[in-house]
């Protein structure tokens, strides 16, 4: 068992995806998980900080980590 919530998990897979066009992120938060994409991304905030989501996904979350660390260095 992760820990993790199908919400959780979801959140994870449409963060790994490639994404082609400006703005299909944003569908895919509305359409796939009924989401803001406030909401999402406080959601997915919330989600690197736990344990269970970095040992489902190290590479992902790590990379999300180093990036969110990079924005809250620039301001």
């Amino acid at each position: 068992m992760t820990g993790l919530g199908a919400r959780d998990l979801a959140v994870l897979a449409l963060e790994a995806r490639p994404w082609r066009t400006a703005g299909a992120k944003e569908r895919a938060i509305r359409e796939e998980l009924g989401l803001s994409s406030t909401r999402y991304y406080q959601l997915l905030n919330a989600l690197l900080d736990r344990p269970e989501a970095l040992a489902r996904d190290p590479l992902l979350v790590n990379r999300l980590r180093r990036i969110r660390e990079r924005k809250r260095e620039a301001r």
